[in-house]
């Protein structure tokens, strides 16, 4: 009966989201097959070039409030209110202050920027004219991202299903007016992503006054010492966000010198609809992460530990079902988004490679969130970054060597097999030492 109960409340919290994060994934979608339908394989490139920058931007948001919300929840969980509230009230100070810093960056520096991520010719016209319109609304999308983790620790996860699925839902309706309907091309469908962003945002806003959980108020040294931990815990979720977009930054880079602008419209594609699966997991992590800390706050490591194994066979089930649909579906991936039949049927050839990487992500996503979620630093790190690097090694080593461009799809592969073992060997050595 315990038992049915923790997996109940487990379940409680991580089917909410998941749908949040798929639904995240999809706004990237949604920018793509409008502007592909539009602009064709030219829209579609710069898009799917100038994407890592809405990336960064949104991670923030997640790295500031995954940090500021494990910090709430194990405070909340030792009974101390007050803490509770300062760590809060920073993550808010942290978002403003991260907002206006990278406003200023990537609006004033967005063409080299784009440059370094191998935009060129009509390509960086229209990832010039999507990014200034993202890089003006970066407010917007920081904190509305980053109360998300802070509304699902107060026991919303339902709340923050319904301010993402609420943001989606405008992003649909004004892409479709903007790009389509008013011709706004790259930069209507940068606005509509935007707007949408600024919906997720007053609802949550709506919620925290709502509760009365809003806090504003600290002083310099509690903000000092609250940002200190923040930023610390914060790294692993920031960074767990950016990979698959620090992937798609090196994999367009190496692309566009192997394969020219036809590989990167073909990963566009793919990675379109496997990022969303890496944000299910992401959310299944997430989702997980608010019983994981207070288990941890409440030093119950079986419970936690519970908790995290139900999250790793709900992953890895979530893993099976999303390669079997991708599978089944791979011919007709490059048709939603209007890209060319070269394109298309290119997509259909390579799409299997990366599915087999799938479990793999699934088992080093769920191991790194609960690291994160146990304040346990240091690991997550590890987990975190270890992959773009391995990336970059292979793909500097193996194309040469075996086979351009096909290599390059076998390089990311085979970095994410070797961070899901290196996942395992860190989850077992945590657990030895009742680390985890």
């Amino acid at each position: 009966m315990h038992n049915s109960r923790e997996t109940r409340e487990f379940f409680q919290y991580v089917i909410p989201s998941v749908f949040a994060f798929a639904l995240s994934g999809v706004y990237a979608i949604v920018d793509g097959f409008f502007v592909g339908n539009s602009l064709g394989d030219a829209g579609l490139s710069a898009v799917n070039i100038a994407y890592p920058i809405t990336a960064l931007i949104q991670a923030a948001g997640t790295g500031i409030g995954m940090g500021g919300a494990v910090c709430y929840a194990v405070n909340m969980a030792e009974k101390k209110e007050k803490e509770a509230g300062i760590y809060m009230a920073g993550a808010l100070w942290l978002m403003i202050g991260a907002s206006i810093v990278l406003t200023a960056c990537f609006f004033f520096l967005r063409v080299p920027v784009l440059r370094l991520l191998g935009a060129e010719g009509e390509t960086l016209v229209l990832a010039e004219e999507y990014t200034a319109v993202i890089a003006l609304g970066t407010g917007l999308q920081v904190i509305g991202t980053g109360l998300v983790p802070f509304i699902r620790n107060l026991g919303g996860s339902v709340y923050a299903m319904i301010a993402m699925a609420s943001g989606f839902i405008a992003n649909i309706v004004l892409d479709y007016a903007f790009v389509w309907v008013w011709n706004q091309g790259a930069a209507g469908a940068a606005a509509a992503t935007v707007i949408s962003q600024g919906v997720t945002l007053l609802i949550a806003l709506f919620f925290l006054l709502r509760n009365k959980t809003l806090a504003l108020a600290v002083s310099a040294a509690q903000f000092a010492a609250a940002a200190a931990l923040i930023i610390k815990i914060g790294i692993a979720p920031f960074g767990l966000a950016m990979t698959p977009n620090i992937s798609l930054a090196v994999i367009n880079r190496f692309s566009a010198f192997y394969g020219g602008e036809t590989a990167i419209a073909v990963y566009a594609c793919i990675a379109y609809m496997i990022s969303i699966v890496y944000l299910v997991f992401q959310g299944v992590g997430d989702g997980s992460q608010p019983l994981i800390s207070r288990y941890y706050g409440e030093r119950d490591f079986a419970r936690m530990k519970t908790a995290r194994s139900k999250a790793y066979k709900f992953a890895l089930f979530l893993a099976a079902a999303a390669c079997l649909v991708l599978y089944v579906l791979r011919k007709d991936i490059g048709l939603l988004f209007g890209a060319s039949s070269e394109v298309n049927a290119e997509i259909a050839e390579i799409m299997p490679i990366f599915l087999a990487a799938v479990p793999f992500v699934a088992v080093a996503r769920i191991t790194t969130a609960s690291f994160y979620a146990a304040k346990k630093s240091s690991l997550s790190y590890v987990l975190t970054f270890i992959e773009p690097v391995l990336m970059l090694v292979c793909m500097l080593v193996l194309p040469p060597l075996f086979g351009g461009q096909v290599m390059i799809w076998w390089s990311s592969v085979i970095a994410q097999i070797a961070s899901a073992a290196a996942a395992l060997m860190l989850k077992r050595r945590a657990d030895r030492r009742d680390m985890i």
